[in-house]
């Protein structure tokens, strides 16, 4: 056997291993003419040593052998399973684009570095790896954490619930879910809003992240409930009210990617568009899972730790409702779902665009500017818009009044103690 040969089989068996499985025939030309093998035990052997010390990790209880006959010729096939570990590679070449393959349809292609890089971090850790993982700093407190659990009337002792959250790893240092958890850490969580209906114009670029992923969700989870317009028909009874999104799908979306995001890669990211809101989280689906168990809401989280504490907070379940719920209302092609990501996209009502747009027609510069706040900061006084803006709190006043008269915004609560909101 020729080492080009040899190299060619070494190279498909890595691709059909970091792929789904496969069947290679040694003795059939691309052609498909059966030319036969000569010398099988010395093939057999060579066959052998390329399992054996050419590929890493060995994947010799991966791969079975048999002889089939064919028009008077021996036929070798190899029959080679989907591989348990994470990515396979040929020794020479190492874990570089050139000796990591795949297999795509009926082609055997290189795989890229970011696909490497994901695959070779998860070959040393297991599902659990925000468990391992050692958190950037070592100075981390857990002060919203507490108050947290104290208000779901569980009290976490000061010696203990470090061990009892899994918050250090076996090397007793801090690891990533701890970072996650404490009150200051270097994660960010963007909310980008552009102003059309791609990525060439960003209307606004915020950041949730930074500390407690808990506080992060209920800072995101404020944010779309304020951006989530609704415009009403009172000329029927009882009235009817339609969302620019539903709500509970997008929240349940939010839900799936922190709980589920691989936070090796990044962090989440939230875009939200003219005319919908894209949630994306990295890793793909759990290994092991199928694209079907992802629809039929078969719960396997990525991060048990954190699903658990999220369950703690009463902020998700174990039901597995959330995806099946956005498929009720949406349907599967909101879901674009890679081998490295997962893309949920919510569609807006057009209905309500298109009224947001009529009433928006001819608001200046000013009342545009104190909209978007309010979006933002329901809570945001007078003199702090008039400072952001650089207007007079005078000018501040005129404008909350002209966007009430044209019912883009209205008061709640009192006059001391209450916020505008934008109703539009």
């Amino acid at each position: 056997m020729e080492k080009k040969y040899t190299d060619t089989i070494a190279k498909e068996i890595v691709s059909f291993l970091n792929s789904d499985g496969g069947t290679i025939l040694i003795g059939v030309k691309d052609n498909g003419i059966v030319i036969g093998v000569d010398k099988i035990d010395e093939v057999l052997r060579k066959i052998s040593d390329i399992i054996t010390s050419q590929i890493e990790p060995n994947p010799q209880d991966e791969i079975s052998c048999e002889l089939k006959f064919d028009e008077g010729k021996t036929l070798i096939v190899l029959h080679i399973n989907k591989g348990h570990n994470h990515i396979y590679c040929q020794k020479k070449y190492g874990f570089s684009s050139t000796g990591c393959t795949i297999r795509i349809g009926t082609t055997c292609k290189e795989m890229t570095p970011e696909q490497i890089k994901i695959r070779y971090e998860k070959k040393f850790i297991d599902n659990e790896y925000m468990l391992k993982k050692r958190a950037n700093s070592s100075n981390l407190s857990f002060r919203e954490l507490k108050i947290y659990y104290s208000e779901k009337n569980y009290h976490l002792e000061d010696k203990s619930f470090e061990t009892n959250l899994n918050l250090r790893n076996e090397a007793g240092e801090y690891n990533l879910l701890a970072e996650l958890l404490s009150d200051k850490n270097n994660i960010p969580f963007i909310f980008v809003k552009f102003q059309g209906e791609n990525k060439a114009s960003i209307s606004e670029r915020s950041d949730y992240g930074y500390g407690c992923i808990l506080t992060t969700y209920e800072k995101i989870k404020n944010r779309l409930q304020a951006e989530n317009i609704c415009i009403s028909d009172t000329t029927v009874r009882p009235r009817k009210d339609t969302y620019l999104f539903d709500y509970d799908c997008v929240n349940e979306a939010i839900l799936n990617a922190l709980v589920h995001n691989d936070w090796t890669i990044t962090e989440p990211q939230i875009s939200m568009f003219y005319d919908r809101l894209e949630i994306l989280s990295h890793g793909g689906l759990p290994s092991g899972m199928t694209k079907e168990q992802f629809f039929d809401g078969i719960s396997k989280p990525r991060n048990a730790t954190l699903m658990r504490i999220f369950l703690n907070m009463g902020l998700t379940e174990h039901t597995g409702h959330g995806i099946p719920t956005i498929v009720e209302k949406y349907g599967k092609d909101v879901f674009q779902i890679e081998s490295n990501h997962i893309r949920c996209t919510i569609p807006f009502e057009k209905e309500v665009i298109d009224q947001t747009d009529n009433k928006n027609v001819g608001l200046n510069k000013t009342e545009k500017k104190v909209v978007e706040f309010l979006i933002e900061n329901p809570s945001i006084t007078s003199v702090e818009l008039a400072e952001k803006i650089g207007v007079t709190k005078r000018t501040i006043e005129r404008t909350f009044k002209s966007l009430q008269e044209k019912e883009i915004i209205e008061r709640i609560g009192s006059k001391r103690d209450g916020n505008w909101i934008v109703v539009r």
